[in-house]
């Protein structure tokens, strides 16, 4: 005799009790033009403007006070005589007209090193990541230790070679080791490696281009981002450059800008010598004008690179 399965009967509800469905999390809707603000996020920004504005509004309102002046007021507010254009003028004039030459020195420096130096990081820079031959890994390990090594380090092996091949004191000891920058070669391989696709490039050979053609029509456009970020960061550190002049140069007619007022500064420190701080601070300001200039003019350049990501791999 075969016993029926019995299903037990669901469990009655007690009376005025209501079962209540699982509450889901409420998500934030993001609207796209909402901006996220941090507090912490604006006044460090804050402080690094601060940081970052403060010297050149120091060196704008000196740059306006004579001599005498410059000992009578406060260093962050403007004398009682006006006297900016008279100290332009006398930068200029001072000691024959000397800063004239540090400036085409210094002119000279930027146009030859830093424009070598960007000229052969984007050629190496391309080559590296576009072309494949045997020690490639060995380079890499090799710019990689060049950019760790700091050039003062470097400066006394530099000084010694140079000076055995009688070059010291020479406008090549300054323009020669300008030439070399680990740094922006480094940063041109990384560029071409994501900026120009394979594809273009086995396109342009397939149409019957050679590599020089395949070079200056269809790369070197799409570097064009890339080498104006070289081309600043080699004139900014060629300009700037002090430590190597330092320790090539004797001849005050061959000084760039930065060891010329470096000299003049020093007068003040000489038997004799006479106190020019506001024509240093003058020259100081109208060293810097350039690089702002150039910075505001090349802006626009400085973009990702348009065709990156652009070819599905």
């Amino acid at each position: 005799m075969t016993t029926p399965v019995t299903t037990p009967a669901p469990a009655a509800t007690a009376p005025g009790a209501v079962k209540s469905a699982p509450r889901l999390r409420r998500v934030k809707e993001h609207r796209p033009g909402r901006r996220r603000r941090s507090k912490l996020l604006t006044v460090l920004t804050s402080l690094v403007v601060l940081y970052t504005v403060v010297p050149l509004i120091w060196l704008v309102v000196n740059a306006t006070k004579t001599q005498s002046g410059l000992a009578s007021s406060n260093g962050l507010w403007f004398a009682d005589d006006f006297a900016l254009w008279d100290n332009i003028r006398d930068t200029f004039t001072y000691g024959d007209g000397i800063f004239t030459r540090w400036l085409l020195n210094t002119l000279l420096y930027v146009v030859l090193g830093a424009g070598g130096a960007t000229l052969l990081a984007v050629l190496g820079g391309y080559a590296l990541a576009k072309f494949d031959f045997p020690g490639k890994r060995g380079v890499f390990a090799t710019v990689i230790g060049a950019v760790a090594v700091p050039g003062t380090a470097l400066a006394v092996p530099t000084f010694l070679m140079f000076s055995k091949m009688g070059l010291t004191d020479t406008p090549w000891a300054v323009i020669l080791p300008s030439l070399v920058s680990p740094f922006g070669l480094y940063l041109m391989w990384v560029f071409a490696s994501e900026a120009i696709p394979t594809e273009l490039l086995e396109a342009a050979r397939m149409d019957g281009a050679g590599e020089a053609r395949t070079f200056f029509t269809v790369a070197l456009p799409l570097l064009a981002p890339g080498i104006v970020t070289v081309l600043l960061f080699t004139t900014v550190a060629t300009w700037n450059n002090y430590f190597l002049p330092l320790i090539m140069l004797k001849d005050p007619d061959w000084y760039p800008l930065t060891l010329g007022l470096s000299a003049w500064n020093s007068q003040a420190e000489t038997v004799g010598g006479e106190v020019i701080f506001n024509l240093v601070i003058t020259g100081s300001l109208l060293t810097i004008l350039p690089l702002v200039v150039a910075f505001l003019f090349l802006q626009k350049y400085w973009q990702s690179g348009l065709a990156a990501g652009s070819v599905k791999e």
